[in-house]
C-alpha cells in the first residue's frame, strides 16, 4: 500500500482546515476553558520520550488538575503501578498533551504544553487525601488550549451506549495470558476490588 511521506501529500487528501478549528485556540486559561477544565475529573495524559510514546488516563474525585495561574496547571500523580512510563518521559522530554473529558458531553478540551515534575512539599500538600500525598506533581506550562470536535465521541455513542463491557477480558486474564499462566488471573481479579479500595490515593 502507498505510504504518505510528506505534508503536501497529506494535506492534498484533506483540504484546508476550517476557520473555527484555528480560531478556537487560546494560549492561556480563559473563563470558559477554566469552567470546563474545573468540571473534568478525567483526562488522558500523553507524553513522548526516548523509549517511545505513552498515553495514560488520570482521574480524581474532583478536578483532575489545579490551576496555579492562567498559564500553568498542576496534576498530582496518585498511586498507580509504579511503571512510571509517563513520568520517565516527562523527565527526559517535557512535551505533554492533556485531553479533558466530562461525562455526558461529547466535547473535549485539549491542552498542549511543556511539563516537568516536582516533589515540592507545599504543593503536594494542596492535594492531600485521607492523610496521603502524591509522590510528585506534574506542572504543565500551557502552550495552547482548544476544543476537540465532538464527532469521534458521537460516532462511538460514548455516553449513550451504556455498559458494553460484558464478556470482555479482565486484567487478571490479560496477566495470565501474558505470563503464560504463571500469574493466577482469577486470584488477581478476585483480590483487586479490596486492593483498589485501600490504595486509591
Amino acid at each position: 500500500m502507498r505510504k504518505i511521506e510528506n505534508i503536501d501529500a497529506l494535506e492534498a487528501l484533506y483540504g484546508t482546515a476550517a476557520g473555527a478549528s484555528i480560531e478556537k485556540v487560546v494560549r492561556r486559561m480563559t473563563p470558559l476553558y477554566r469552567r470546563w477544565i474545573a468540571a473534568s475529573k478525567l483526562c488522558v495524559l500523553s507524553t513522548v520520550g526516548p523509549a517511545g510514546t505513552d498515553a495514560s488516563p488520570r482521574g480524581d474525585d474532583g478536578p483532575v488538575v489545579l490551576e496555579l495561574d492562567p498559564g500553568t496547571l498542576a496534576m498530582p500523580d496518585w498511586r498507580g503501578n509504579n511503571r512510571l512510563d509517563s513520568l520517565r518521559n516527562v523527565v527526559e522530554d517535557g512535551r505533554v498533551s492533556l485531553m479533558f473529558f466530562v461525562p455526558g458531553s461529547n466535547n473535549v478540551v485539549r491542552v498542549n504544553g511543556n511539563g516537568w515534575l516536582t516533589d515540592d512539599e507545599a504543593l503536594r500538600g494542596r492535594f492531600g487525601k485521607d492523610g496521603k500525598l502524591p509522590a510528585t506533581v506534574l506542572i504543565v506550562e500551557i502552550a495552547e488550549i482548544y476544543t476537540q470536535c465532538a464527532r469521534a465521541l458521537l460516532r462511538a455513542g460514548t455516553w449513550v451506549s451504556g455498559d458494553e463491557s460484558a464478556g470482555l477480558p479482565t486484567i487478571g486474564q490479560f496477566l495470565a495470558e501474558a505470563t503464560q499462566g504463571a500469574t493466577d488471573g482469577e486470584a488477581y481479579d478476585r483480590e483487586w476490588p479490596e486492593r483498589a479500595a485501600k490504595s486509591l490515593w
